[in-house]
């Protein structure tokens, strides 16, 4: 799985960056637990936590899409759409803690790559199951 590997390797990369900027903060404010009501922190804590409830089931579906032989263009788009979207809601986020253009675009781009990548794995795999 070399496509579901190289997109796996960039959003770890995006995951290292992000837990980074949380202890960043946590050493220069010297907060050990907690946000202690720093609004920074409180966004690099939610930008990394988001990233961590996102990525883990995308990259299951991309590799669930590249073992049923989903074609690599289309693993391809999804997975770059999905570093894009990786990319756009930390730096939305931690620019400004309401509503961004990368926040937003980033949360959609991910919610489409989510939803994407199911059906698509449900359009190959159901005409081979019935």
């Amino acid at each position: 799985m070399p496509i579901t590997g190289f997109y796996t390797a960039i959003l770890g990369i995006i995951i290292f960056l992000l837990m980074g900027n949380v202890i960043r903060y946590r050493r220069s404010e010297k907060i050990g637990l907690g946000h202690g009501e720093n609004q920074s922190l409180l966004c690099a804590m939610r930008s990394h936590g988001n990233a961590i409830e996102t990525i883990p089931i995308c990259v299951l579906l991309l590799a669930m899409a590249e073992l049923n032989q989903v074609s690599s263009t289309v693993v391809h788009c999804f997975g770059a759409t999905l570093v894009v979207a990786r990319i756009l809601h930390p730096w939305g986020l931690l620019s400004n803690a309401g509503v961004t253009f990368g926040r937003f675009f980033g949360t959609i781009l991910t919610f489409l790559t989510m939803i994407g990548l199911a059906g698509v794995i449900l359009a190959n795999v159901i005409p081979k199951i019935f």
